[in-house]
């Protein structure tokens, strides 16, 4: 059970939710002993950064960039007397790969798993109208204990070096929001929606965790304000009467208010816009309050300049206003559960959003791009510390639904990326971590996992347990590029005509395709990374996809160029985006716009 509160923070009659974003003490601790030269109490220098932010691009050393190990960050904040007597916490939107929080040079609390929130219980460690000093060890070390998978080496000279399984920059620090919260004792802890459609009304089945005994109450407002529904106690189902459903660019939002009373007395209140409708996976149709819906869209990143993965809400805006032009409805939150503000947006947009936990790198391989097409085998499921990892694993399931579960937005749950299935290891790992999801959601929402080009039909040993088949494929880039490109759609052919062989009766999703592209590329007749051969790629794929009844969405890879480990292989990252690192289209994006303004929703349905 979770030790803290995942709602997200916000300022009510019973709430203070005070953000602490701005510029805070950073220091390397190169030598990792800032534990024994006792930083909990503060740190030396007086270097600023900003939070929150990735801390690799600020820098022009490239030890900087490429440091591995302890990041500390400090400030100092001011709780009001008046909080005196509430709860009050430390809110971390994330803290990339783990944290260390000290308030007062008193260790609150430690966390691992670097993309979703963390609480610091610091009421009995703060003074009161006072200054108190917050510090926070960050450490961005990748392992094969913990998700996202990968190693970490140390080279000759001593400094340490980070080597992800996963083709994207291992960026790190406090990349997400940090708030100051006070909480009354007895308070709203969690809730849980589900839905159900009979004719023109619905009815809002909900189950609401508070701290306390006192009476719970549920308010149900339309968006013009006027309560359309209420209900009392802690379990229940309220009937909305003409409901408006939530749907595709058609996003309409109640809110919901929840409020725990003694009497007439407020004890605390609690509120959050929900959207009303059903999800659910029937023969191979992916339906949408009982009607298809084919998903077009992209797998993204938390990426962009100088911030890195940190949380940037003018990026944020761009990125939305370019999907509703290019004529998406959905996206990938590949490879980790994105900022939550993100999530809030989808909902405001009407996109469809498959949620995504950490678990990347699953595949034993500092090139898994290449690799995987190759049949290579790592045992990855028969280390010794599989264990270890598994338990981290589910640990982020569990954060990552109990965070996102009443986002309307939220279609589907992704549990792993490119992980390894050829090994019957795999088999019983892959079983425990459906079954949580599955658990977990009240809702019972769609499961799938995006396949890696090794698991084939007669190869992969746990597609069974996806809802939806996921798979991430490039024909025509990493096998058979080129000038081979019309071997690569023979083969891609062969390896769709065995899929619907097997006859699932699923849904197939395609979660990754795409060709690297250099924006200024142009090259006639076409060779690879010019844009002419990205369009002759995205054509013969399509040309693919529409051939298949059972291919209900197309996901490509990916919607904009993002950084990733230096290599031969990468042209200061991987150029695989629909638009440039800073939002402009390429050619493709106009050949994608035609096709996606062009499909209807029930494309296939």
């Amino acid at each position: 059970m979770l030790e803290n509160s995942m709602l997200y923070p916000r300022t009510t009659v019973s709430r203070r939710a005070v953000p602490l974003d701005g510029m805070w003490k950073f220091w390397l601790d190169e030598n990792g002993t800032g534990e024994k030269d006792g930083f909990a109490d503060g740190i030396p220098g007086k270097d600023l950064i900003p939070v929150p932010a990735s801390f690799q691009d600020f820098y022009t050393q490239k030890n900087i960039r490429e440091f591995a190990g302890d990041v500390w960050y400090e400030r100092d904040l001011f709780v009001p007397g008046e909080w005196e007597g509430r709860q009050v916490f430390l809110r971390f939107g994330a803290a990339t790969h783990r944290a260390a929080v000290y308030v007062n040079g008193r260790k609150i609390t430690e966390h691992e798993g670097g993309f979703l929130p963390f609480c610091a219980d610091i009421t009995g460690a703060v003074h009161y109208d006072a200054d108190n000093k917050v510090v926070v060890k960050v450490n961005n070390e990748l392992a094969v204990t913990n998700i996202p998978c990968g190693e970490t080496i140390t080279l000759p000279d001593g400094r340490k070096m980070n080597k992800p399984y996963f083709d994207f920059f291992n960026y790190s620090g406090l990349q997400r929001s940090v708030f100051l919260t006070a909480l009354p004792k007895e308070y709203v802890f969690d809730f849980d929606l589900d839905y159900e459609i009979a004719g023109k009304d619905a009815f809002l089945h909900y189950q609401v965790r508070t701290t306390g005994e006192h009476e719970t109450v549920l308010w149900l407002y339309d968006e013009e304000g006027r309560q359309v529904a209420a209900s009392a106690g802690k379990s229940g189902t309220m009937k909305v009467e003409n409901a408006r459903l939530w749907r595709v660019h058609d996003a309409y939002l109640y809110r919901l208010v929840i409020r725990i009373l003694d009497g007439d007395a407020l004890i605390d209140e609690y509120g959050q816009e929900i959207g009303i409708r059903t999800v659910e996976v029937k023969g191979t149709s992916i339906l949408l309050n009982g009607e298809p819906v084919y998903l077009k869209g992209f797998g993204k990143h938390e990426d962009s300049s100088i911030v890195g993965r940190g949380f940037n809400i003018g990026v944020m805006k761009r990125d939305f206003e370019l999907m509703k032009w290019i004529g998406a409805n959905s996206f990938r939150t590949a490879h980790y559960p994105y900022s939550e503000e993100i999530y809030q947006m989808a909902d405001r947009e009407g996109f469809l959003v498959i949620d995504e936990v950490a678990a990347v790198g699953l595949f034993e391989s500092l090139m898994n791009f290449m690799e995987a097409s190759s049949g290579k085998k790592t045992a990855f499921f028969k280390k010794e510390t599989t264990p270890i990892l598994l338990k981290a694993h589910k640990k982020a399931i569990e954060e990552m639904i109990t965070r996102d579960k009443n986002h309307p937005c939220v279609i589907a749950w992704s549990l792993l990326n490119e992980p390894e299935t050829t090994d019957e290891a795999a088999v019983p790992y892959f079983k425990e971590v459906f079954d949580l999801a599955h658990e977990l959601d009240v809702q019972k929402r769609p499961r799938t996992f995006a396949m890696i080009m090794n698991s084939l039909p007669d190869t992969c040993k746990c597609y069974p347990f996806s809802d939806i088949i996921a798979l991430n494929r490039y024909y025509g880039w990493y096998v058979s590029g080129g000038y081979e490109i019309s071997q690569a759609e023979v083969l891609f052919r062969k390896e769709m005509d065995a899929w619907k062989a097997l006859d699932l009766n699923k849904p197939f999703l395609f979660t990754e395709y795409g060709a690297d592209t250099l924006g200024t590329e142009h090259k006639l007749p076409s060779v690879m990374w010019s844009q002419e051969y990205q369009e002759e790629y995205l054509k013969m794929t399509h040309d693919v996809f529409d051939s298949y009844d059972f291919i209900k969405g197309e996901q490509i890879w990916n919607f904009a160029d993002f950084q990733t480990t230096e290599g031969i292989l990468r042209v200061n990252g991987n150029k695989k985006g629909v638009f440039t690192r800073d939002r402009q289209p390429k050619d493709a994006a106009y050949l994608l716009r035609r096709r996606w303004k062009g499909l209807l929703e029930g494309f296939k349905g």
